[in-house]
């Protein structure tokens, strides 16, 4: 039986395949290509694919559920999509490349994810959407027909549950996006400013959170001070506390067989966004020293 240390460990360390089986879609090739011919090149492709599920609700909710990227790269993203495309269509070229991309460069989490799909959707449905309005976006989208697929939604909810988990704990210590950019930065010892430049923050808006955060005492000359350090690891921390029971409910072999499946396809998934976009991005899947994951 485990321990309340050992959850909690295996909830840190779960997370990363949960967002690296997610994630490595970003910047993939594949994807990428699906999306250009759709008129929505880049990461504009990865924003509208991304927030298909929220895309009804327009722009600023979509700005509200993201946190950290850019307003003007969500608004942009819209414009791109109403000029010939749709929100929809992004969505099922996502799916496309996810099934191309997960066959070819992790074929070894095929198998578990067809297998997972079952034991998590009913984890997945029972889950508080109370302020997890990304999630609950996410949830009510139709179950795809293919078994890979269909576990690979379930994580993917359980990605956003945990996303808007993460964001309701950033809102409500009175951060702003780029303000939680700067930290995450700072936390994983990234050079100056590269999270928040990289998710299309303008050159004010960092000035402001730089601002801000000196004025609340977590910064000075535009850097982090053990104050601001700290302060990101207790949402670190309480994100993964909060998280625990998500892995209770699936259960304790479910949860500890989790890493022997998924692990080994994971660090090949986060090789291939090394070579995609390079090895500062998916900073959701990177351990850092001190050996927890980042948060979205």
């Amino acid at each position: 039986m485990l321990t309340e240390a050992q959850w909690l460990d295996a909830t840190r360390r779960n997370a990363r395949s949960v967002q690296t089986l997610i994630g490595w879609t970003f910047w993939d090739p594949g994807a990428l290509a699906r999306y250009e011919v759709l008129g929505v090149p880049g990461p504009y492709g990865y924003v509208a694919s991304r927030c298909a599920p929220l895309a009804p609700a327009g722009p600023d909710a979509v700005i509200a559920a993201f946190g950290s990227i850019s307003p003007a790269v969500i608004r942009h993203t819209f414009e791109l999509v109403g000029a010939g495309s749709s929100f929809e269509s992004l969505w099922e070229a996502r799916d496309a490349a996810v099934l191309e991309g997960l066959a070819a460069f992790a074929s070894s989490v095929l198998g578990p994810l067809e297998e997972l799909g079952p034991a998590l959707w009913p984890v997945v449905e029972n889950l508080s959407s109370l302020g997890r309005t990304f999630f609950a976006a996410h949830l009510r989208m139709p179950r795809p027909a293919d078994p890979v697929l269909s576990g690979w939604h379930a994580v993917n909810c359980l990605r956003e549950w945990r996303g808007d988990t993460h964001w309701a704990l950033v809102a409500g210590e009175g951060l702003s996006g780029p303000e939680a950019s700067v930290l995450h930065n700072a936390w994983l010892g990234y050079e100056p400013d590269w999270i928040p430049i990289s998710r299309g923050t303008s050159s004010e808006d960092l000035d402001a959170a730089w601002e801000a955060l000196a004025g609340r005492g977590l910064a000075a000359g535009r850097t982090v001070n053990a104050s601001g350090l700290a302060l990101r690891q207790d949402i670190e921390d309480r994100t993964d506390a909060l998280c625990m029971g998500v892995w209770r409910r699936l259960g304790e072999a479910a949860t500890t067989r989790f890493p022997d499946e998924f692990e080994p396809g994971c660090a090949l998934l986060l090789r291939r966004v090394d070579v995609t976009a390079g090895p500062n991005y998916q900073p959701a899947s990177r351990i850092r020293l001190d050996g927890h994951r980042h948060s979205p």
